[in-house]
């Protein structure tokens, strides 16, 4: 029997996990993708390849040519272009798609949270008297803040932000989650943080720093996310290889 080959869009600790349960499963084939916009990804548990495919049509020529059985959407909640052209490479290919994505951030008792669609309504939200906010939105978004360059911003990603932003107070820090709850109230108190601008990615990699604003009574200008295409989804890693085992031929699911 042919192995059964899957595509993970990856790119997050989601996708990193899925790809280590299938591993040793019997008859599987797994392809980790990665788009390549971290300089130094983590190590991953199976055969991955890096860059993009060339829109829909791109990738939807690549699982077919490469005999794919079904594609998995675990790229990052606000990864809205990769997703969008991965629900339309299914439509063109006929591969069957699953869309994992971990459940949004809620908003708790002591939380002050401001809802924007976008980073730069956030960034223009701030006002005109200066702020000390932390833009916690990761390094591609983050140029939207020279609109607003009377605000102290503290800026932390993964990679450099390239081009350096045009601002004239801003720090810069490079680390990778998770991050935990009493470094995160450090890191606010030292900066003297009162705004935080971030995306509802979801998650506990990052959340420790929505906690430490609710310990801070510190506001959160929270960037919702775009809808998601029409596509089977799942919220959990376990939930993943259950849509998985559906799909597989009798013969390959787990138990027999």
């Amino acid at each position: 029997m042919a192995a059964y080959r899957v595509l993970i869009l990856g790119g997050t600790s989601e996708a990193r996990a899925l790809a280590a349960a299938l591993r040793d499963r019997d008859g599987l084939d797994i392809l980790l993708s990665l788009a390549g916009r971290t300089e130094n990804p983590s190590t991953q548990p199976v055969s991955i390849r890096i860059g993009g495919f060339g829109g829909a049509e791109g990738l939807a020529a690549f699982l077919a040519e490469g005999k794919f059985d079904l594609l998995v959407d675990a790229t990052h909640p606000f990864a809205a272009r990769i997703s969008a052209n991965a629900a339309e490479a299914a439509q063109i290919s006929g591969v069957p798609a699953v869309a994992l994505r971990r459940p949004q951030w809620r908003e708790e008792p002591g939380d002050r949270w401001i809802q924007f669609s976008t980073i730069p309504a956030a960034i223009a939200a701030l006002g005109t008297v200066p702020r000390r906010v932390f833009l916690a939105t990761g390094r591609q978004e983050a140029h939207a803040a020279e609109a607003a360059a009377q605000h102290f911003y503290l800026v932390r990603s993964v990679d450099p932000v390239t081009p350096p932003l045009a601002l004239a107070d801003a720090t810069f820090i490079l680390d990778r989650g998770p991050f935990v709850l009493d470094a995160e109230l450090a890191l606010l108190r030292e900066y003297r943080i009162d705004t935080i601008v971030a995306k509802n990615s979801g998650g506990d990699a990052t959340y420790a720093k929505i906690e430490a604003a609710r310990a801070l009574g510190i506001e959160v200008f929270m960037i919702g996310r775009a809808v998601a295409p029409a596509m089977e989804t799942v919220e959990t890693v376990g939930e993943a290889l259950a849509a998985i085992d559906h799909r597989l031929p009798p013969a390959m699911k787990r138990g027999v």
